[in-house]
């Protein structure tokens, strides 16, 4: 009772550290917002000078655009639209706008918006940091990546064969603005290019102009705002194309055993050209030995922070045997080989997993029990082709009874959503973040999320307080069980004894032969109770007549 007593008050000291686990989650980088049909973005602006690069190397497509802009309005103005196709606007991730001239100053607000839910064309909206005054000009550097936009051809071939990709796109940089002058320049991985778009430049010339595995449309004069021109290059790209359509990704921080553990469930799909015939593997194997380009995905490479262990690599079946993991001071590395090549429209999904050094990635700040979790939003395999994901999913398990929760982060976010995790020996459950990415490419490996939470003494306490009470009651409980007199033996040897009592006793024996036939029965029945009962011997001789007789 005591110890009930004890434990009771030593609860209500800490109560109120405990089960404070409120966090403070602060709102998404981005949203979309819908637009009524008959909107139309203000000619407040024009395009002076505009360049983009298109960077084909990778399994998805990469532009940026640096465009120097002249506020053309009496107005101060300070909203800038950047238009696209809605197939295309589904698959753009990675929308960043900067000040050229000072990236420093970090990137600039972007809201998705469109026209309706059916309309042909959709938008980027960016907030000017300050609203551009009249004739002031401004140089905007402008990134993101399109996924899903190439497009093998042909789209079926040989297992041996070569692989070629078509990209279609617009000669002018689209805009809702006129453009007084612009380029455009392709990177393309190989100068293997049979098939592309020519048009027709000034003084007899003709785009694009080639330079080894560089393209070039333009320089283009003026051009008047959502002025279109297809064009589509083809060339040669014996790689995967790798698309993850989602990642599960899960890091759970443990400030008691020191550790930070990360899991990583793939769902991956090859978009790369398909066979034209059944996969020989015969072929296959004999075609290891020089190992020539193909569109099979053979093996993955993730890095890892140094000093990471216990990693572990197992899909639907089991454990996967064909990896090799390599970790020191410096650096380590885990290799996965699939079960099988994966070739054009073939899929595969697994999971990875890792321990590291909580010290590695958590620092507690000088003043008071705040702390700062600093992780890599994305990590997982890096691929010369490149991976893209169509959705990622990453969820932040802090310890329990962390508060005042925040988090920043370069990557846009559709959504966050706070909840808590429950495992063993937890009371309460832990404080969980949820983030949902869409539309990321590989290159985020570099992007980090930060997280601040408040991590007090007596809420560390909380887990030994549970063990220790937990086995107090477990212990007190067995104690108790063990007073408990659950035995039913000494109830039988009370009736044996009175039985045994009342046909000994010499009143009530009757005489003669009968009296000994049933002392001689009774005999069995006292030794069962373990009473010895004298028996005469004419009594015995009696009997034995009797039944001689």
């Amino acid at each position: 009772m005591r110890s009930l007593l004890l434990a009771t008050a030593v609860l209500s000291v800490f109560a109120p550290n405990i089960c404070s686990a409120e966090p403070n989650v602060t709102t998404p980088l981005s949203s979309r917002q819908i637009l009524p049909s008959t909107f139309k973005p203000p000619q407040v602006f024009q395009n002076v000078n505009l360049l983009r690069n298109i960077n084909l190397e990778k399994s998805y497509v990469k532009q940026s655009v640096n465009v120097v802009i002249e506020n053309t309005d009496s107005n101060p103005q300070d909203e800038y639209y950047v238009p696209f196709e809605a197939d295309v606007m589904a698959n753009v991730g990675s929308f960043d706008v900067k000040d050229k001239k000072d990236p420093e100053k970090g990137s600039f607000e972007v809201e998705a918006i469109e026209f309706d839910t059916y309309s042909p064309t959709q938008f980027f909206r960016v907030r000017l940091p300050e609203p551009l005054k009249p004739s002031t000009r401004l140089t905007l550097a402008i990134s993101y990546t399109v996924l899903d936009a190439l497009q093998p051809l042909p789209a079926t071939i040989e297992q041996t064969d070569k692989q070629y990709l078509q990209y279609t796109f617009n000669a002018y940089s689209s805009s809702v603005y006129p453009t007084q002058k612009q380029m455009t320049k392709l990177k393309l991985p190989t100068s293997d290019v049979p098939d592309y778009t020519v048009l027709p430049g000034e003084d007899n010339k003709e785009f694009p102009e080639k330079q080894g595995s560089s393209f070039t449309y333009g320089p283009f004069g003026s051009v008047p705002a959502g002025a279109a021109e297809p064009v589509s290059v083809r060339y040669e790209f014996t790689k995967p194309l790798i698309h993850a359509t989602l990642l599960e990704r899960d890091i759970e921080v443990s400030h008691w055993g020191g550790n930070l553990a990360t899991e990583e469930r793939y769902w991956l799909v090859n978009n790369a050209a398909q066979l034209s015939k059944n996969f020989n593997r015969v072929t296959w194997q004999a075609t290891q030995y020089y190992s020539p380009p193909t569109a099979a995905l053979k093996m993955l490479t993730v890095p890892l922070r140094a000093g990471s262990e216990d990693a572990y690599f197992t899909d639907d079946i089991g454990n996967v045997s064909t990896s090799r993991f390599r970790s020191n001071s410096r650096e380590s590395l885990l290799e996965l080989r699939p079960r099988y090549p994966m070739f054009g429209g073939w899929k595969y999904s697994f999971r990875i997993g890792w321990n590291g050094n909580l010290a590695k990635y958590v620092r507690k700040l000088s003043a008071g029990d705040t702390y700062v979790l600093k992780v890599p939003f994305l990590e997982g395999p890096k691929q010369n082709e490149g991976i893209e994901y169509e959705r990622v999913e990453v969820k932040v398990i802090l310890p329990e009874g962390a508060k005042n929760v925040k988090y920043e982060t370069s990557i846009p976010v559709s959504s966050v959503e706070q909840s808590l995790h429950r495992t063993f020996m937890d009371t309460l459950g832990r404080t969980t973040l949820a983030f949902t990415a869409l539309n990321v490419v590989d290159q985020a490996r570099s992007e980090d999320l930060i997280i601040t939470y408040d991590y007090p003494f007596t809420a560390g306490l909380r887990k030994p307080l549970t063990l220790v009470f937990g086995m107090l009651a477990v212990f007190t409980i067995a104690w108790a069980l063990g007073q408990l007199d659950t035995s039913i033996a000494a109830g039988k040897n009370n009736v044996f004894k009175s039985s045994s009592s009342s046909s000994s006793s010499p009143s009530s024996s009757p005489s003669g032969p009968s009296a000994s036939s049933a002392r001689a029965s009774s005999k069995p029945h006292s030794a069962s109770s373990g009473q010895s009962t004298p028996v005469s011997k004419g009594a015995t001789t009696s009997s034995t007549a009797g039944a001689s007789g």
